[in-house]
């Protein structure tokens, strides 16, 4: 505080910023294409490989049946499916905050659906029921469409509606469901596979 030039004193606060209370909006995540570039190391050696067949290749229709039950009628909103290692991870909106690891074994037992208890698909979910099958379907010709640049990954969120794919080469995509479905084969490797 000052009067004239001359400084009386001065006033001090000492404030803790975890105690304000928030003013900013929740971020939101943006709906946008993204990519993001892996590996370099794995980038530059992506020909000389080729994909192995997994248990989950095998037996890839069944374990994609079994997702698609799970998400749209087993309360299940977000999955990845790890193509390479024959697993789903799943997160359920009963229990949102933990996981659950599927195995090879899991993939082919339809019966482990009904571990999980029937729930109608959200009403509120960003990727309309109808079109579950056909991101699964979309994800199961990226997987076998090339023997160098496969799918090694895949996530799908049915609230938020986004898609990851993760290929060989290391490099990751996120986008929304229907970008991803208007997208064909030839968008993602160049050719007519």
């Amino acid at each position: 505080m000052r009067t004239d030039a001359r400084v009386l004193g001065y006033l001090g606060a000492d404030f803790d910023l975890r105690d304000l209370p928030v003013t900013a909006e929740l971020y939101e995540e943006p709906g946008s294409w993204r990519q993001v570039r892996g590996d370099p190391a794995i980038r530059s050696h992506v020909m000389e490989q080729c994909r192995a067949e997994s248990p989950m290749d095998e037996n890839l229709e069944r374990a994609l049946s079994i997702l698609d039950e799970l998400l749209t009628e087993r309360g299940v909103f977000q999955c990845l499916i790890h193509f390479s290692s024959s697993q789903f991870t799943i997160w359920t909106v009963a229990d949102p905050f933990r996981y659950r690891i599927l195995d090879q074994e899991a993939l082919v037992d339809p019966d482990i659906c009904l571990v999980y208890p029937p729930q109608p698909y959200p009403s509120d979910a960003a990727i309309p029921l109808q079109d579950v099958a056909r991101v699964l379907d979309t994800l199961k010709a990226l997987r076998m469409a090339d023997e160098n640049i496969y799918l090694r990954m895949a996530s799908i969120n049915t609230f938020n509606g986004m898609i990851s794919l993760t290929f060989s080469c290391d490099g990751t995509h996120y986008m929304r469901y229907d970008e991803f479905l208007g997208k064909s084969i030839q968008f993602w490797f160049g050719t007519a596979t």
